[in-house]
């Protein structure tokens, strides 16, 4: 019976080791695997915050070429006012300042554009009222400099009322878009 009792205690201690070694096993694999799990989320929760910084500074870049093609077509605007204002001045010299006031519409329109498509919808919406406003100030101008071409002067005031009106409607529309633009990025905090 002791050979027996030996021989089953020999057999315990063999079976205790396989079973040792396979939870040892399991273990270690579970624990690689909660590292790998771990690893991987932590993988993308850091491919998210760069995604969000690539986002914002893409943002940042599109808010900024907004406001600057906006004062930029303004700027130019306004030089076709001075131009129409100004005793002396002829009309070819009205069409130059235009012809630049044109170009300056392609980059604030196209400004306009990626910020609709960078967003978020509260900025896409107020570049959208900025868009109109600059589009009516382009409007005035434009009528302005038909008329004024029509009869040889520019001292017209009518259109020099309605192309100020047009000017002190795109303030709002500025304000509104760069306040938009602020709380977009977190700027106000």
């Amino acid at each position: 019976m002791s050979e027996i009792s030996g021989h089953l205690t020999g057999m315990d201690s063999g079976i205790a080791a396989v079973v040792g070694a396979a939870i040892g096993m399991l273990g270690g694999a579970g624990g690689g695997w909660l590292t790998v799990i771990g690893q991987a989320r932590y993988q993308e929760r850091q491919q998210r915050i760069d995604q969000r910084h690539r986002l914002e500074e893409v943002r940042r870049e599109a808010y900024s070429a907004c406001i600057s093609a906006s004062k930029q077509l303004s700027a130019r605007w306004w030089r076709v006012a001075d131009r129409l204002r100004t005793n002396g001045t002829t009309p070819d010299q009205w069409d130059s300042e235009v012809a630049e006031a044109h170009a300056a519409w392609v980059p604030f329109s196209a400004a306009v554009s990626t910020v609709a498509v960078v967003g978020p919808g509260p900025v896409a919406e107020a570049a959208e009222v900025l868009r109109r406003a600059m589009y009516a100030l382009d409007q005035a101008a434009i009528a302005w400099h038909e008329a004024a071409r029509e009869v040889g002067h520019g001292h017209l005031p009518d259109f020099d009322d309605r192309y100020m009106a047009a000017v002190a409607g795109k303030r709002g529309p500025g304000r509104i878009f760069q306040q938009a633009a602020r709380e977009a990025l977190n700027a106000d905090t």
